[in-house]
């Protein structure tokens, strides 16, 4: 009898975590794990951006040329697409906190010694070790954000993570420059330190680890990063360099990721999520976000050339004028995800793209000069549409995924973002060397994207998720 009890112990003990995770994390450990990540993630989010405002300085101290400087910022939003669906793969393996922990070491080392590079060689493989670590926390961030809060809360979390990376991202360029203009330009990168070691020292309030039986996926990981490689590779050649060496080096991207589906389709815990993607929910959710961030990259990376070249508005008013964006995106992203734990997502997503569509037609067909006041409710406007479906369509991503694939789907999210940056850069970039760039061609692309982001989420809305 006693020998059977103990044989039924353990899926009671499994019962009673799952239970546990469903809850979340006690209070008043909650609001310090809240606090860890969020730190954490806007640090690795700032110092990917904050390098655009000192790379003229960077060019000149250490003597490259102005086209090469950008690699500071390319290799890091490189390497980190590269190794995002990977480390999310190892962290299951690892537990989460103990690789997010790992991840937060790693940048903080790699930060400190960018105060000694004194060449540019130096700095960029200094920036590669940054991306590695930010790789490895962000892609078990999302996972340990479904352990923190409670399951009917995650839209709340992840309204406010989405706050704190959108905040982080408006908040660097001026950092930078302040940087820049008052101190060494090594201090750049190297003023996240002392905030990675608070955020360190936090992080002992995160979800416990809980390594995962896994098989190591040693070259299912490297194949994922190489495709990765090939396809961003691809379109920054083709738009900075070649264009048929570009396209070339991304048709082996697409050949590459391909063979790799093939093959991931027989794993169980692939390191491309093909099972989460084979799920309707996920697989629209994923494709609606990448179109989405598309879009908004398309709008906000065109706007300015509309602006200043073909409005003549001053350089520095173009910066005044845009922010309505990310001050309208900081008060509906929050809001937006505490709805979405009381109404159906998909209902907030696709009223939030019809919003996004009509802004960005007012955009495309507002006059050559309809005064700052009529640029900046539009812009606020179509800002409003976008701010109502992130957090939304992230909250059914994440959490529709078993909870043992949580990590995988996060890096799937994360990846949407950074893949859906880099083609947006791209679709401009194409659009200005044609001589479109300035003119409204840019937002009717960006419209006709965030249609597709609405019919994926309408499409997602057939499967009548529990959610939904």
């Amino acid at each position: 009898m006693g020998a059977m009890n103990r044989m039924t112990s353990p899926p009671r003990t499994k019962n009673r975590e799952v239970r546990g995770e469903d809850e979340g994390l006690p209070l008043p450990r909650r609001i310090w794990a809240i606090v860890a990540i969020s730190l954490g993630t806007s640090l690795l989010v700032i110092d990917g951006a904050i390098p655009t405002v000192a790379l003229p300085t960077i060019a000149r101290e250490l003597g490259v040329s102005s086209s090469m400087v950008t690699n500071v910022v390319t290799v890091y939003q490189l390497v980190l697409v590269m190794l995002l669906l990977p480390f999310s793969s190892l962290g299951d393996k690892l537990g989460h906190r103990t690789l997010y922990q790992y991840g937060q070491g790693v940048f903080m080392v790699a930060s400190g010694l960018c105060y000694f590079a004194d060449s540019f060689p130096i700095l960029l493989v200094l920036r590669g070790a940054q991306a590695i670590g930010a790789a490895m926390a962000l892609s078990v961030s999302a996972a340990m954000l479904r352990q923190i809060y409670p399951s009917s809360k995650l839209g709340t979390g992840l309204g406010i993570n989405s706050v704190i990376v959108a905040s982080s991202a408006a908040l660097a360029p001026t950092l930078g420059g302040y940087i820049v203009g008052h101190t060494d330009w090594h201090l750049v990168f190297v003023v996240a330190v002392p905030f990675a070691i608070v955020s360190l020292i936090l992080g002992r309030a995160l979800p416990d680890p809980v390594p995962l039986e896994r098989h190591s996926e040693v070259i299912s990981g490297v194949w994922s990063a190489l495709s990765m490689l090939l396809l961003v590779g691809g379109l920054q050649l083709g738009t900075h360099g070649s264009v048929v060496v570009g396209g070339l080096v991304f048709a082996a991207g697409i050949a590459s990721t391909t063979m790799l589906v093939l093959r991931e389709r027989q794993r169980k815990a692939p390191v491309l999520p093909v099972d989460l993607l084979a799920k309707p929910v996920i697989g629209l959710s994923a494709l609606a976000s990448m179109a989405c961030f598309v879009a908004s990259g398309a709008l906000m990376l065109s706007l300015p050339f509309r602006l200043e070249t073909g409005m003549g508005y001053d350089p520095q008013v173009v910066g005044t004028l845009l922010l309505p964006f990310p001050l309208t995106m900081l008060v509906v992203s929050p809001l937006a995800g505490w709805m979405s734990d009381r109404v159906a997502p998909t209902k907030l997503g696709v009223t939030g793209m019809a919003i996004a569509i009509v802004g960005l037609l007012l955009l495309a067909t507002m006059g050559d000069d309809p005064g700052v006041f009529g640029i900046c409710w539009r812009l606020s406007f179509t800002a409003l549409g976008f701010g109502l479906f992130f957090s939304p369509n992230s909250r059914l991503l994440i959490g529709r995924a078993p909870r043992e694939r949580a990590a995988a789907a996060g890096g799937l999210l994360s990846t949407a973002r950074l893949f859906g940056q880099t083609l947006a850069a791209v679709l401009v970039g194409i659009l200005l060397q044609a001589g479109f760039g300035q003119s409204p061609v840019p937002l009717y692309a960006a419209c006709a994207l965030a249609v597709v982001a609405a019919v994926s989420s309408l499409a997602r809305y057939r499967t009548r998720s529990k959610e939904d």
